[in-house]
């Protein structure tokens, strides 16, 4: 199970997510990356773990509009397309691809 980080932080200008973990690694999740791996029952199918979003239909522009703490397990994120259900896990974002062309859609 993956640590709490120890900063969360929305960089607007470099569309990325920034998480520092206890260990000292700094991970950086680009926002439409991010919107697209939604893990609510919205966005996956809730049995066969299908991909529902369109994520060619995710405005290159998606941002966080809020983001919050959900007990010690996840990250609430309330985005600027009027999504909001999706609960992230650290052990989701943990696992997630940083910035690079590999996280580009």
């Amino acid at each position: 199970m993956a640590s709490i980080p120890s900063n969360i932080r929305a960089l607007s200008e470099e569309h990325v997510l920034e998480l520092t973990w206890p260990d000292g690694r700094v991970q950086r999740i680009p926002f439409v990356y991010l919107r697209g791996e939604c893990p609510c029952a919205e966005c996956v199918h809730e049995v066969t773990g299908e991909k529902l979003i369109d994520v060619d239909s995710i405005p290159r522009d998606v941002h966080p509009t809020k983001l919050g703490l959900s007990g010690n397990y996840a990250l609430r994120i309330v985005w600027s397309d009027g999504h909001f259900a999706g609960l992230y896990t650290w052990d989701r974002l943990s696992g997630l691809k940083e910035s690079g062309p590999d996280a580009a859609r």
